[in-house]
C-alpha cells in the first residue's frame, strides 16, 4: 500500500493524521524486524478505529473501507478537483495526473488485505469490508454529506476502467462540487487567535416552507429573490424584521433546504466575527456555488462599531461584492440600532452634525434591497395556526376545532404572544398535559 499511496500526485495531500497515510506506513513496517507485531497491530487498529468513527459520523454502510476512499475523492480540494468543480477546461497535464491517481484509487478500493490480516493475526479489514450499523437514525446527522458519499460510492462500485472512473468523478464535481462546500450545506465561522475557519454545521434543520403557517406574501418574495439569485440573475440582500417567534429564522432555513440542490450554501456569521467578512468573501467568490451569508438577530447598541464592517461588505468598499454572495439577515428592529429618546437628546446636545450621525445609523438598513416584515398575527390567524399545527399530531385527532380554540384562548391569557412559535408551544403543552 505504501507504494500505491506514494504514486498519488493531485490527491497526495491527504490531511494531517490521515488513516490512509498511517496505514501505508504501518504496512511498510510489517517485514521490518525492528518493529514488533504488537506495535504494528496497535497502529493498524488505531487507524481502523478512525475509519469506523468516520463511518458512524457520515453514515457509511456495507464496505466502509471503499466508502472511506470515496470520501477522500469527494473531499480533496486540489488543482484538478477545483477546476472540475468550476466547470473549467481541464488541460491534458492535469487530466493525466488525475488519471494516474484514479488508477491508484481503483486499486485501493479493491485492495486485498488477506495477506496482511494473516501476518498480523487480525480480521479488522474484513470487518471494515462488511460493516453493519444498527443506528439508522439520521435526524441529527449531516444527511447531505452521507447522501453525497453514498451516491458516489454506488456510482464507482465495481468500476475498474479508469476512463469511466474519471468521467464519474468529474461529473460528480460538476454536479455537487468538492470538499466541505460540496458535501455540506451550512457553515459557521470558527475564529481562534486572529485566524478563522469556515467549518461545516452538522445536523441542520430539515424545515420547509410547508411547515411555516402564514406570512405567504413574505415567503413568496423571499423565494422569488433567492430563485433569481441561484439562477444567476440580479437579486437583493434581504432583511427579515419584526416580532420574535414569527418565523424569520425558519424562513431563512427553509430557503437553504429549498435551494441546496441548486448549489446554494449558507454561512452563519456572528457579530463578533464581522471583521472576517472581507476575507471570507474573498474565498467564496472563487467557488462554483451561490452563498448566502446569514446574520441572525442583527442589531447594534449605540457604542458598537461592528456594523461598519458589514456596511463596507454590503456596499461601499473598494472591492465589489461578488455576484455569487448575498446577505440575509433577521432582526427585531427595522433600523437595526437600539435607540432611545434620551440617546437622541444626548446626540442633539453633543453632536454638531446630528443629521450625519443619524444617517450613519440608518444607512445600514437601507443597504438591504428586500425588507420583509414579520409581525404577530391577529387572534383569528393565531387560532388558524393552532388548528393547522394540531393536524400534524395523531394524539390530537379527536380534539375538535372549537375545543382547540377554547384551550388556546386560555393559554393566550397567560402568554400574550400571537406568533407561530407561541402556537407551537401551546400544542406542545397540550400534548404534555
Amino acid at each position: 500500500m505504501k507504494e500505491l499511496v506514494s504514486k498519488l500526485t493531485m490527491y497526495r495531500n491527504l490531511g494531517k493524521g490521515s488513516p490512509l497515510s498511517k496505514l501505508a506506513k504501518a504496512f511498510r513496517n510489517i517485514d521490518n524486524s525492528e518493529c514488533s507485531k504488537n506495535e504494528i497491530l496497535n497502529q493498524v487498529n488505531t487507524e481502523a478505529y478512525k475509519i469506523v468513527e468516520l463511518a458512524n459520523a457520515c453514515k457509511f454502510e456495507s464496505d466502509i473501507w471503499a466508502n472511506y476512499i470515496v470520501y477522500i475523492i469527494a473531499s480533496n480540494e486540489n488543482p484538478f478537483s477545483l477546476k472540475a468543480e468550476r466547470r473549467k477546461f481541464v488541460d491534458d497535464t492535469l487530466k493525466s495526473f488525475a488519471i494516474n491517481d484514479f488508477e491508484v484509487f481503483i486499486k485501493l478500493i479493491n485492495y486485498d488485505f488477506s495477506i496482511i490480516e494473516e501476518k498480523l493475526g487480525t480480521n479488522c479489514f474484513s470487518l471494515l469490508r462488511n460493516y453493519k450499523s444498527i443506528d439508522n437514525d439520521k435526524s441529527l446527522d449531516n444527511h447531505s454529506l452521507s447522501q453525497r458519499i453514498n451516491e458516489l460510492y454506488h456510482l464507482l462500485k465495481g468500476v475498474n476502467n479508469v476512463n469511466e472512473f474519471y468521467d464519474i468523478v468529474t461529473n460528480f464535481y460538476f454536479k455537487y462540487g468538492v470538499g466541505d462546500f460540496g458535501l455540506n450545506k451550512a457553515f459557521r465561522i470558527s475564529a481562534f487567535k486572529d485566524e478563522y475557519l469556515i467549518t461545516p454545521i452538522v445536523g441542520t434543520s430539515n424545515i420547509t416552507f410547508s411547515d411555516l403557517i402564514g406570512y405567504e406574501e413574505q415567503k413568496n418574495k423571499l423565494i422569488k429573490n433567492t430563485e433569481a439569485f441561484v439562477n444567476g440573475k440580479p437579486a437583493n440582500n434581504a432583511l427579515l424584521y419584526g416580532d420574535v417567534g414569527t418565523g424569520k429564522s425558519s424562513s431563512i432555513k427553509s430557503i437553504l433546504n429549498m435551494f441546496y440542490d441548486k448549489g446554494l450554501r449558507m454561512i452563519e456569521v456572528y457579530k463578533y466575527d464581522y471583521e472576517y467578512l472581507p476575507e471570507i468573501i474573498s474565498i467564496l467568490k472563487n467557488r462554483n456555488y451561490r452563498f448566502i451569508i446569514y446574520l441572525d438577530d442583527l442589531s447594534f447598541e449605540k457604542n458598537e462599531t461592528e456594523y461598519k464592517y458589514l456596511k463596507a461588505v454590503i456596499e461601499g468598499g473598494l472591492e465589489v461584492k461578488p455576484e455569487n454572495v448575498l446577505i440575509y439577515a433577521t432582526s427585531n428592529r427595522v433600523h437595526l440600532f437600539h435607540e432611545t429618546f434620551s440617546d437622541r437628546q444626548e446626540v442633539e446636545k453633543d453632536d454638531v452634525h446630528i443629521s450625519d450621525t443619524l444617517a450613519e445609523h440608518t444607512s445600514l438598513a437601507s443597504r438591504f434591497g428586500l425588507t420583509l416584515a414579520y409581525y404577530n398575527v391577529r387572534r383569528a390567524e393565531f387560532f388558524d395556526m393552532v388548528c393547522e399545527i394540531a393536524k400534524r399530531y395523531k394524539e390530537l385527532s379527536n380534539v375538535s376545532k372549537d375545543e382547540l380554540i377554547k384551550k388556546a384562548t386560555l393559554w393566550n391569557q397567560h402568554h400574550n404572544d400571537l406568533s407561530g412559535r407561541s402556537a407551537q408551544h401551546f400544542i406542545n403543552d397540550l400534548l404534555i398535559n
